[in-house]
């Protein structure tokens, strides 16, 4: 992929993929690494992209910014536009998301891709309020009784049951064999489900697409954990549609416009660098209101690592603009005539006026109580509810920030070690907390800053973060403060306000007591072990991860060599009887053969395969939630 390159919707990739001969879809992934590498000319509007002498690309985005019609991709040679150029550069663009394909509906909405963050990046559609079918009505006049939710359509099933097939294919294909062709099949399914308005499914397949390039890419921000997480969602979503489950959840949400949210007084908390792998990059400013509801203010656009950094003090795009991001995250806001999105999204409509207010310290108002409540009730909060059923409800659960009061007692690599602050217990004896970078990216200060904080065990902390919710008893700071009325605390500048962006504010010496003032702990002690690293689970989790890596035929071995690689026996000595049958079935899937009429080896069933994996990868999600959340209910006392 190609960042210069604009976003193109998913048919016109499919159209142009399936209109080549057989002979040249061959050869496509070589052209699609080879032009992605050709430099790019914009100007007048098109972008343009020279592939030989006599061939030269021109795509015409239109005024969402993305390539939507067949028309908008021309090439100068005598094959066009059934030819290798065309097809190769529009395989070398980003796929657009749903949000992009779609115009902002009047002047409440953002402006621009400056609406966009991180997760609209990598999930597409947003908004908690399912999308109802024309056949879900209001409840009869005078009944207190709910309908029942109505099942998928027929249209929606079969659309469902394409989009299964497709990333069925590419399951038992595995990343190596995923190339352009098989992903032309998926947009191609995921067209025909956006039509059909599974929009949680469309989304999926979508992210699906692009973690597939990304591991063929070797991109840096790719990783094996969530492209396993999308084509577990993807097959899930799609499998209970096509069976005709009626919960709306599955049918997901379409981007809604952005609605009035009249008059709001809002508190900045701090500043969250964004880096998305998509070529993004930016800010997102999270704000709390004087009831306590969080809302946030996102500047993300094309731009990487280096638009990053810049954001950090860009102004901030809401009502005058007299205020800059920096500012905003340590001052305040009254705003008249505000417009939200439905996840808390501040719009920056033409009816939108802000005027800045001083802000709050975090010991005060409605930031103070970000702390009150102990650490185990917050996470219990956020992790609460059935982690595979509507994995979009509860990642943005887990996503809310959490405050509370730390003493640093250690590192561990990248991490630090820290403790609850309990009222009542002596320091140290409180819960243990790993606390990892939120973004190890060299050009931002989360590493950096780490260390310096590591440098002073006993140093207390007041700490603002995000639960992470596949490690044992993790948060990863978005910023800290000094721990009120306290000793052995941070020493912050006046201007800061009480409390440094992790992100982006770099903590000096001067900024941390001297170590002769922080107390003795007496090390680290008794570190609790990390269930999820020691469980024998690792052996299905490898399992589960090599057949999206490597395809069906690398998760035959453990079934070929006699069982003696699969690990089962190791998972049933310890307990995990559930997982050992899943991990034999899934390998016993992988190697089944059908014989046809003539006794030749027929092709595999993906189905069958699909659904042996599916099994696999659903329990192991859930058992290993499960074991994080207990690692947030001990409490392990200070050695």
């Amino acid at each position: 992929m190609n960042a210069e390159l604009p976003p193109v919707a998913p048919e016109v990739v499919a159209a142009a993929v399936e209109s080549l001969t057989a002979r040249l879809r061959k050869k496509l992934d070589a052209a699609i690494e080879s032009y992605a590498a050709l430099p790019v000319t914009a100007a007048d509007g098109a972008v343009r992209v020279r592939c030989g002498e006599d061939a030269e690309v021109t795509l015409t985005p239109g005024s969402s910014g993305a390539v939507t019609d067949a028309a908008q991709a021309v090439c100068g040679c005598l094959l066009a536009p059934r030819c290798l150029h065309r097809a190769a550069v529009l395989g070398a663009c980003p796929v657009a998301d749903a949000e992009t394909l779609t115009e902002p509906a009047g002047p409440a909405g953002p402006a621009g891709p400056a609406g966009k963050d991180e997760k609209d990046e990598q999930n597409g559609s947003e908004g908690p309020v399912p999308v109802a079918s024309d056949t879900q009505g209001d409840p009869a006049p005078g009944s207190d009784e709910t309908p029942a939710p109505a099942p998928p359509t027929p249209a929606q099933v079969t659309a469902a049951a394409g989009l299964w097939a497709a990333a069925a294919a590419v399951l038992a294909a595995g990343v190596p064999a995923a190339g352009a062709v098989p992903q032309a099949e998926l947009l191609r399914a995921a067209h025909t489900a956006r039509l059909a308005g599974l929009h949680r499914a469309e989304a999926a397949a979508l992210r699906v697409v692009r973690g597939l390039r990304g591991a063929r890419a070797r991109h840096d921000g790719h990783r094996l954990a969530d492209l396993v997480a999308n084509v577990r969602e993807l097959l899930l979503t799609t499998g209970l549609l096509a069976a005709a489950d009626p919960d709306p959840a599955l049918v997901g949400t379409a981007r809604r416009a952005y609605r009035p949210g009249g008059g709001l007084r809002v508190h900045g908390v701090c500043r969250e660098p964004v880096i998305a792998a998509t070529g993004y990059g930016g800010v997102v400013t999270h704000l709390v209101s004087e009831d306590g509801r969080w809302f946030s203010v996102a500047d993300v656009k094309p731009g990487g690592p280096a638009r990053a950094r810049g954001a950090a003090t860009a102004s901030v795009a809401l009502g005058s603009g007299t205020l800059d991001h920096a500012q905003l995250s340590r001052g305040g806001l009254l705003i008249s005539g505000a417009t939200l999105s439905p996840d808390g999204r501040l719009g920056s409509g033409k009816g939108v006026r802000a005027t800045p207010v001083p802000g709050l310290s975090w010991t005060s108002g409605p930031l103070a109580a970000l702390f009150a409540r102990p650490l185990s009730q917050a996470v219990a909060a956020r992790l609460a509810g059935p982690a595979g059923r509507d994995p979009k409800r509860s990642e943005q659960a887990a996503r809310e920030l959490i405050g509370c009061d730390l003493i640093v007692v250690g590192a561990a690599g990248d991490q630090l070690l820290a403790r609850e602050l309990t009222p009542g217990r002596p320091d140290g004896a409180g819960l243990l907390v790993r606390l990892a970078p939120a973004n190890g990216h060299p050009d931002l200060a989360h590493t950096a800053n780490f260390r310096r904080l590591a440098s002073r065990p006993g140093l207390r902390l007041r700490v603002l973060g995000r639960l992470d919710p596949d490690r044992a008893a993790t948060l990863r700071p978005l910023a800290v403060g000094p721990v009120p009325d306290g000793e052995a605390t941070l020493r912050l500048p006046p201007e800061w306000q009480g409390h440094a962006d992790l992100g982006y504010d770099r903590i000096q010496g001067a900024h941390l007591p001297p170590p002769e003032e922080l107390p003795a702990l007496g090390g680290v002690g008794a570190v609790p072990p990390d269930p999820l690293a020691q469980a024998p689970l690792w052996r299905l989790r490898r399992l589960v991860e090599v057949a999206v890596s490597g395809g069906r035929r690398a998760v035959t071995e453990p079934a070929r060599d006699g069982g003696r690689g699969d690990g089962g026996a190791a998972l049933r000595r310890t307990g995990f009887r559930a997982a050992a049958d899943l991990s034999a079935a899934l390998s016993a899937e992988a190697d089944r053969r059908g014989r046809d009429v003539f006794g030749r080896t027929a092709e595999a069933d993906p189905d069958r395969y699909a659904r042996a994996w599916l099994a696999a990868a659903v329990y192991l999600t859930g058992t290993e939630r499960a074991l994080v959340q207990a690692t947030w209910e001990r409490e392990e006392a200070h050695a």
